[in-house]
């Protein structure tokens, strides 16, 4: 049975999950491959290159979780609401806004998360 049952319950969970900066820098590499692969795939018209897209944006986060943040990815219990997770948390990073989000889920700036 899954924890959360809604994606407001399991985004506190999931920055919790990315607290480290480099498991979030590593995302936000993931990420922006993803979408450079995606735009580079449909300008070309080269649809064989859309099978690359999951692949980009999942090998960088899934190796910070093995090596930087230790845990297991969300991905394997929350797929769809890890991608929207991952999104938001990019788009939140790139406003300026992700600090006070990480903050209420209690993730530290030193990528440590309180009890």
């Amino acid at each position: 049975m899954r924890e959360h049952e809604t994606f407001g319950s399991f985004w506190p969970f999931y920055l919790r999950e990315h607290a480290r900066p480099a498991t979030r820098a590593w995302h936000y590499v993931g990420s922006t491959l993803a979408i450079l692969v995606l735009i580079g795939a449909v300008v070309t018209r080269t649809w064989w290159a859309l099978a690359a897209v999951p692949v980009a944006g999942y090998f960088f986060a899934w190796v910070s979780h093995a090596f930087v943040e230790r845990n297991k990815p969300a991905t394997f219990t929350y797929p769809l609401w890890s991608l929207i997770g991952d999104y938001r948390m990019y788009a939140l990073f790139l406003t300026g806004r992700l600090d006070a989000e990480l903050e209420k889920a209690g993730v530290n700036p030193d990528g440590t998360v309180r009890a």
